[in-house]
C-alpha cells in the first residue's frame, strides 16, 4: 500500500517510517501536496482539520534536507506551543522510524533561551517553534537563516492575524530569495492570501475536498438546556457520568473565563486555556489537567489549536460550533489511542437545527439523553423536518 506515497515521490525511508506508524494510503491534501514541495514551488494550501497537513508538507521537508550538512535547513512555524510540538513529534516520529541522521529541534518562546541556544549549537537540519523566538535567534546569529530553503507557516491564518504578521514577515525578510515557502490552514481567507503576496512568489494554490475521519469509537450525544442553564446542565452531566478528565469547548475566548468561574463556583475544579496566556501558565493548565489536578479544561477553539492530551474521555460542547468540521476536530479530542470517548453537546432549543445539520453532513447518530436524579438517560425526542418534539421517557 506504501506504493500510493512512492508514485507521489515519497523516498523508501520515508514510506517505510509511514508503514511502521501504519499509515499506507496518503489524503487527498497529500496527494495534492508532496509532489508539488518536492518540486520546491511555493504552494498555499487549505484543507480541513484533521486531514493530514503536516505530513503533506513534513515529507517534502525531510525528504530534501541534506543530513551531511551541519546547517539549518527548514524552518516550520506554529502559532501555539502545544502545535508546535506535535508537529515535533510527527518529525521525530518520521525520523526515528526511517533512521534519518535528521535533527529536528523545537525553538519556543518563553522557554530558557540559554538551552535552546545550546541546542542549536548542534546545528538542527529543522527548527520548529514560534517566530518571536525563532527570530530573535536569528538576530543573536544562532540560526543561519541564510542556509533555509524551506519556511512552513502552519495554520497561516493565525499566523498572519494583526498580532503575529510582523515577526513572520521580518523572519522571513532575513532568509535567501530563492527559499521555497508553503502555507497550510483550514481556512485560507482572503487577508491571508493578500499578506503573503509581499513575501511569497508565484504560487500553487490548493484546496483539498475531504473531510477529517469520523471516528468509529467515539458517542455522539446531546442534551437540551437554555442558554442561562447551560452551566448547570454541564455540572449534573459531570456529576452523572463521573467525569475525571473532561475539555470544555466555547465559542468565543472572553467565555473562557466566566465559564470557568462559574464551573468552580458549583464545586467542579476547572481550568480555562487561553489562546493569549503567557506560553507557562497555558503549560500549567495543561499539565494540571493531564495529572488530574483539574476535571475539566475548558478552551475556545483558537485556545486548542495543538492540543493533544491521551486520556481525555468526555468532551463537552458548551456552546455550539456551526461548522461541521470544527465540531468533528472538537470532538477528536477524545477517543484517542485506541480508547473509546464520548462527546456531550448542550443544545439550546434555538441551537437545535445544529444537530440536524451535523448529522447529515458527517454521516453520525448524535443521540439525546436528558438528566434525571442524577442518572443521564435515553430521551424519547421524536423529530419531524427542522423541528424537535420532547417528551420525557418515563422510567
Amino acid at each position: 500500500m506504501s506504493e500510493s506515497f512512492t508514485k507521489l515521490g515519497i523516498n523508501e525511508q520515508l514510506t517505510a517510517a509511514l508503514q511502521k506508524a501504519n499509515i499506507t494510503v496518503p489524503t487527498a491534501i497529500q496527494k495534492q501536496v508532496i509532489p508539488i514541495g518536492l518540486s520546491g514551488k511555493d504552494v498555499i494550501g487549505q484543507s480541513a482539520t484533521g486531514t493530514g497537513k503536516t505530513l503533506a508538507y513534513l515529507l517534502p521537508i525531510l525528504q530534501k534536507i541534506d543530513a551531511t550538512k551541519r546547517e539549518n535547513q527548514a524552518i516550520i512555524l506554529a502559532p501555539t506551543y502545544e502545535l508546535a510540538i506535535q508537529i515535533q513529534r510527527q518529525a521525530e516520529m518520521l525520523i526515528d522510524n526511517g533512521n534519518l541522521e535528521i535533527n529536528a529541534a523545537p525553538i519556543i518562546g518563553n522557554v530558557n533561551i540559554a538551552r535552546q541556544i545550546e541546542k542549536l549549537r548542534e546545528k538542527p537540519h529543522l527548527i520548529i517553534g514560534s517566530s518571536g523566538r525563532i527570530l530573535e535567534l536569528i538576530q543573536k546569529k544562532k540560526i543561519s537563516s541564510q542556509t533555509v530553503k524551506t519556511i512552513v507557516l502552519d495554520e497561516a491564518d493565525r499566523l498572519l492575524d494583526d498580532q503575529n504578521v510582523t515577526s513572520v514577515k521580518a523572519l522571513i525578510k532575513t532568509t535567501l530569495r530563492d527559499r521555497q515557502i508553503m502555507l497550510f490552514s483550514a481556512t485560507i481567507t482572503p487577508k491571508t492570501i493578500e499578506r503573503s503576496k509581499e513575501f511569497i512568489g508565484e504560487f500553487e494554490l490548493i484546496k483539498a475536498t475531504g473531510a477529517a475521519d469520523v471516528k468509529p469509537d467515539i458517542e455522539h450525544l446531546f442534551v437540551i438546556a437554555e442558554h442561562r442553564d447551560k452551566i448547570e446542565e454541564l455540572r449534573k452531566l459531570v456529576r452523572g457520568l463521573n467525569v475525571e478528565r473532561g475539555l470544555v469547548f466555547v465559542n468565543k475566548s472572553d467565555e473562557i473565563e466566566i465559564a470557568t468561574a462559574k464551573l468552580n463556583f458549583l464545586g467542579l475544579k476547572a481550568s480555562g486555556l487561553h489562546g493569549g496566556s503567557e506560553k507557562l501558565d497555558r503549560k500549567k493548565a495543561i499539565e494540571d489537567f493531564r495529572k488530574g489536578k483539574v476535571q475539566l479544561l475548558v478552551a475556545s477553539d483558537v485556545a486548542a489549536r495543538g492540543l493533544d492530551i491521551v486520556g481525555v474521555d468526555f468532551v463537552f460542547n458548551l456552546a455550539m460550533p456551526d461548522d461541521p468540521q470544527i465540531y468533528l476536530h472538537r470532538v477528536g479530542r477524545t477517543g484517542r489511542a485506541g480508547r473509546s470517548g464520548t462527546a456531550f453537546s448542550i443544545v439550546a432549543p434555538q441551537e437545535k437545527y445544529i444537530i440536524e445539520k451535523l448529522e447529515t453532513s458527517l454521516k453520525i447518530k448524535i443521540s439525546a439523553k436528558y438528566i434525571a436524579n442524577g442518572q443521564v438517560l435515553d430521551s424519547n425526542i421524536r423529530r419531524k423536518p427542522n423541528s424537535f418534539k420532547t417528551k420525557a421517557k418515563v422510567k
